[in-house]
């Protein structure tokens, strides 16, 4: 029989003059072949089977690709009604997501010039096509020219959705595709807003403008923001083909617009997905981009996804389903400073990517903290929070104001418009000395956690403390780098701990992209300033990095899996800077760990010739989720299949995911000695007759052997497995504490060396 199943994912409405309080959005998963022949399609049989409901709602998307069904607005009778159905499978709160917010291919040593290489293997990735989901695009750019490219690819089904202000000549041969949706959006908050906001697939954020050029924007000269950055800018894939699907808004991006977009986007033929867009962490069967990335991985799209701006905490990774691959940020070696001189003669380092007009040259001013100013309440001043400052304190002075809450950008703003000359902002301890360089709208520095505490001091103490920035414009060369950016999310990996998130780190701080015409490079609504590019900072623009590297891969190997390109992505990382010593972690300055890059910083020149790679498929998956002990009707909600599990759980764990890393968490429950194992395989895509011996490097305190030692290939595709054994004896710990200890395997012909890292965590239960 047929399997029928309703999947609905909901959301709590916010309070609108449009919807009751009681009334959700939902998605209902619906097997396809379930359907009468009484109705001529899919739409005709979902709206017959909501029109027995109490409130006769509409709906809002269906889906036929990386799931099936659609979406509606219900009221809360309407889902226990629904509820009560017996082939009704789960009940999923949907969530609000939010963004993740051009010499970095040289950096990655990508260069146009180079006779071999990725890019040269790959033809600049000029048949593949990137599908961006984020806020839109900005396609009148030179990033987006389609001059010299070649026909849009034969295989592709995508369109472009016209509309008052995006014509459908807005698309070209590097454009091929541009849709939005917003259909999740205004079933919760009423119709757009269209005096703020684009009723069609154009930016008026910036942010996918941006990540859809770093991805695979075309080589611009000049390009610079501001005078800062000046050179060629250009993507990862630069050409690449870009489709566009628009489903953030001002107030978020909706599970229901976003799976919409999946759903499009592989119909529509794309070969990387790329999102720069998360939530909170979630069981998998709960989180609508992991239903839909795996929907699309199932087709042989690549899916890539930001970790996140959580960091420098642990747990801080989002996007984290095995399936996807995540992506954190690191620096590259470029940096914007704009160091504050100090009345007692001390210089402060800061950065800063300010345009002018500059502070009066050899002028000292008036230097105070938002959070001593006479009159505001302490907390909302040092903020420098709109209402909190006192022109009649501020005017003329330099202000410091403490970070948080409100952007960087709209603290000078609101400096600036009670008449302030300058601002410094100061990170909190949480933040660290990682600095990110702004757009400001006023001569503004950033300065990091002990900085900020040094310049406090300095007023506290200072009788007429005064001030100025000096700004230095572009400064290259810079070492350490790569260094993981404080802001970049963490692990450990929140639901699946045996699975190490991130995957990989790549340029995320301080990145120059194409920008929208109608938006200032600040953000703040009253920069009326208009660039072609921007500088922005987060693990939305390290994850583009990777989604056109995958592409240039896809390119150059057409018959890798999305596994198989994560996994070159993975093994050839590396972790240490262009000093050829350890990365280093921006919040402190100390050494990081794997918890904060994952395998390391992507390496796309050996991607591109890994030796051997860990491929996966959508049974592996699955059986990682039975282990993982997902119900069968879970398993159905994210797969679309049923599973057998009895058969999964005897053959192996979690930890068997034949995945490029290795991650097992021991529960010290009293026993001295623990152990367990991993069963890999590995498949040979280098030579062959190419024969690989085993390099270990043990976590401490613990005993790791791999059998066989040697892995002996005669051709080119086989596949040989091996077994990894850890034991590792209790150590002393308290209640709720852990301990995390990492190494390396590493497989070697002499040539390539393939190298997953291996992470070992004692926990103490409380």
């Amino acid at each position: 029989m047929a399997l029928f199943f309703f999947l609905f994912l909901l959301t709590l409405s916010s309070a609108s003059s449009l919807n009751d309080l009681n009334s959700l959005t939902y998605i209902v998963h619906v097997d396809h072949e379930a359907k009468p022949s009484i109705f001529p399609t899919h739409r005709h049989w979902y709206t017959s089977s909501l029109a027995s409901l109490t409130s006769t709602p509409s709906i809002i998307h269906t889906y036929d690709t990386v799931f099936h069904g659609f979406s509606a607005r219900l009221t809360a009778q309407d889902a226990t009604h629904l509820l009560n159905h017996p082939h009704v499978i789960s009940v999923i709160p949907e969530q609000v997501r939010h963004v993740h917010t051009t010499r970095s291919p040289e950096f990655l040593g990508l260069r146009s010039t180079d006779k071999a290489g990725l890019l040269e293997e790959s033809d600049f990735g000029s048949d593949l096509v990137i599908g961006v989901i984020d806020t839109g695009i900005w396609p009148e750019r030179p990033s987006f020219d389609d001059r010299g490219l070649g026909p849009v690819p034969a295989k592709w089904k995508g369109q472009c959705a016209p509309s008052q202000d995006f014509p459908a000549t807005a698309c070209n041969r590097k454009l091929v595709g541009a849709r939005f949706f917003c259909g999740g959006y205004e079933a919760t908050n009423g119709k757009l807003n269209e005096t703020t906001e684009f009723r069609s697939p154009r930016d008026s954020d910036g942010h996918g403008t941006h990540t859809a050029s770093i991805s695979a924007g075309r080589y611009v000269f000049p390009a610079s923001i501001l005078g800062y950055a000046r050179g060629v800018a250009s993507g990862m894939a630069p050409k690449a083909r870009i489709a566009a699907y628009k489903v953030c808004w001002n107030s978020g991006c909706y599970d229901s617009d976003i799976l919409a977009a999946f759903d499009t986007a592989v119909a529509d033929g794309v070969d990387v997905i790329s999102l720069s867009v998360g939530g909170v962490v979630v069981p998998y069967h709960l989180d609508a981009i992991a239903i839909g990335a795996f929907g699309a991985i199932d087709r042989g799209v690549f899916v890539s996804a930001s970790a996140g701006n959580g960091g420098p905490g642990a747990l801080t990774v989002t996007n984290v389903a095995p399936w996807m691959t995540t992506v954190g940020a690191g620096t590259i070696d470029r940096d914007f400073p704009a160091n504050v001189k100090l009345g007692n003669g001390k210089t402060v380092p800061g950065v800063s990517v300010y345009g002018g007009p500059d502070l009066e040259p050899g002028r000292m001013y008036p230097l105070v903290y938002g959070g001593s100013l006479l009159g505001g309440d302490g907390y909302s001043s040092s903020l420098c929070i709109e209402g909190s400052l006192d022109p009649s304190l501020v005017k003329g002075k330099i202000v410091l104001c403490d970070r948080g809450i409100n952007s960087r950008a709209t603290k000078g703003e609101i400096v600036r418009r009670n008449g302030g000359s300058g601002m410094i902002i100061a990170n909190g301890v949480f933040d660290g000395e990682g600095l990110v360089a702004d757009c400001h709208v006023l001569p503004a520095t950033s300065v990091g956690a002990s900085r900020g505490d040094e310049i406090r001091r300095y007023i506290s103490e200072s009788k007429q403390p005064t001030a100025t920035i000096a700004f230095k414009g572009t400064r290259l060369g810079i070492r350490p780098a790569p260094v993981v950016a404080s802001f970049s999310a963490r692990g450990p990996n929140p639901e699946s701990p045996e699975i190490l998130k991130p995957d990989v780190i790549a340029p995320g701080l301080n990145i120059l992209a194409a920008w929208p015409d109608r938006i200032g490079p600040s953000g703040v609504p009253s920069d009326n300033r208009r660039t072609e590019f921007n500088i922005l900072s987060g693990t939305s623009m390290a994850c583009p990095h990777v989604s056109g590297l995958a592409a240039l891969l896809r390119a150059a190997h057409p018959d890798w899996s999305p596994a198989a390109i994560r996994s070159a992505l993975m093994t050839t990382a590396y972790t240490v800077d262009n000093r050829d010593e350890p990365m280093l972690d921006e919040s402190t300055g100390n050494t990081s760990s794997v918890m904060d890059y994952g395998s390391g910083h992507v390496h796309p020149t050996k991607a591109m010739d890994p030796g051997l790679v860990y491929d996966i498929t959508s049974y592996d998956y699955i059986n990682f989720l039975c282990n993982s002990n997902y119900t069968g009707a879970n398993i159905v909600t994210i797969t679309r299949r049923k599973a057998d599990c009895y058969g999964a759980r005897r053959a192996g764990h979690v930890g068997n995911l034949n995945y490029p890393s290795f991650s097992v968490v021991f529960q010290q429950y009293g026993e001295s000695k623990m152990s367990t194992h991993f069963i890999r395989t590995v498949t040979n895509v280098g030579d062959f007759d190419s024969v690989y011996e085993v390099k270990i490097r043990p976590p401490r305190g613990t005993n790791v052997t791999v059998a066989p030692e040697k892995l002996s290939f005669r051709r080119v595709g086989q596949k040989l497995s091996f077994v990894v054994r850890v034991k590792t004896t209790e150590v002393t710990l308290s209640p709720g504490a852990t301990s995390v200890e990492s190494g390396y395997i590493v497989w070697s012909d002499g040539k390539r060396n393939v190298t997953s890292p291996l992470v070992v965590t004692l926990q103490q239960p409380l």
